[in-house]
């Protein structure tokens, strides 16, 4: 009987014992990751003797980890979009595909974005622990209509953002690698260079995947051109941005406030931006609602059975590199 581990441990949510089970009314012996956290890489080892299929986590399939790969393994499908965290040419050298599930979150990623900028725009957070303080003191923040937001990754997360803003009157510009232009003119979207958004947008979000021409994108100098008044937002990727000189930034008061909801390292912890005011954290949660839980889920069991069993699946990302 064909194997598959769940590694994610979202799996280990009693609300998802249905869809485990539906998995194997398809003829799999399943495992399901039984710490409950993210695994370390002995626990991999561990777990994934004789496994054919895994559903992973955030866990570290790196190179070192992939050369002990068994034999039996064919898939590793990512639950959710990023993919960072696998090392995609080396499993192709394992003859191991890898794939994940965008656009099954995107509507939540999209939901927290907006929520990000409007808190940090108005500081709602801080309000609210003020007033369990005893204190009554108003903060006046800024708005969202009519203002200008630029979108960094026009894909599934970031077209949904743009339909949300729309309805905030918001003049949106947006940059990506893969412009969508059919969709920019039905909407209203404004093609924009990276140092163009920077420098015009009142709120800048980013949605982009981390890769060696992403990673630390929002620079010392991409900071410099932002407007005192504007607002960054990342609910993609905390190495998409130089966190020390967010920090420095948001120090100074050279932009008005960021809402993060992704950070360099993870858990966030002894880190500098816990102490300023003018930031919104939340702690990698973008993704997750009970409903997108429930579609990644859904989707990562679609595409780890697909690829086992030789049938179609558009979501490998590392088919360049399969023989």
């Amino acid at each position: 009987m064909m194997k598959i581990l769940l590694t994610s441990p979202i799996f280990c949510k009693p609300d998802m014992a249905d869809v485990v089970r539906d998995l194997e009314k398809q003829g799999f012996e399943t495992k399901v990751n039984p710490y409950g956290r993210t695994l370390k890489k002995e626990e991999i080892f561990e777990l994934w003797q004789g496994v054919h299929g895994i559903i992973a986590g955030v866990e570290p399939y790196s190179r070192d980890v992939l050369e002990k790969a068994p034999d039996t393994l064919q898939v590793i499908t990512r639950y959710g979009a990023g993919y960072n965290s696998v090392d995609i040419q080396a499993a192709a050298e394992k003859s191991i595909a890898v794939s994940n599930t965008p656009g099954a979150n995107a509507s939540a990623v999209a939901d927290l974005t907006l929520g990000l900028m409007i808190s940090a725009a108005r500081r709602i957070p801080q309000c609210d622990a003020k007033i369990r303080q005893g204190a009554w003191s108003r903060y006046t923040g800024f708005s969202l209509d009519g203002k200008t937001l630029g979108i960094i990754g026009l894909g599934a997360i970031g077209k949904k953002v743009a339909l949300r803003a729309k309805g905030f009157s918001m003049d949106i510009l947006a940059f990506d690698p893969f412009f969508d232009e059919a969709f920019a003119a039905a909407q209203g979207v404004k093609k924009a260079s990276l140092e163009t958004i920077c420098a015009e947008a009142d709120y800048i979000t980013l949605h982009l995947p981390v890769t060696e021409e992403t990673e630390g994108m929002i620079s010392s100098r991409m900071l410099e051109l932002m407007k005192p008044t504007a607002f960054l937002i990342n609910a993609a990727r905390g190495e998409l941005v130089d966190e020390q000189a967010l920090y420095q930034a948001l120090l100074d008061g050279r932009i008005a406030g960021a809402g993060l909801d992704v950070f360099e390292t993870e858990p966030l912890a002894g880190s500098p931006l816990i102490t300023l005011e003018n930031v919104v954290l939340t702690p990698h949660m973008a993704g997750h609602t009970r409903e997108s839980e429930y579609l990644m889920a859904k989707a990562g069991i679609e595409n780890t059975v697909n690829i086992i069993r030789g049938t179609f699946c558009r979501d490998i990302v590392n088919r360049e590199f399969l023989s």
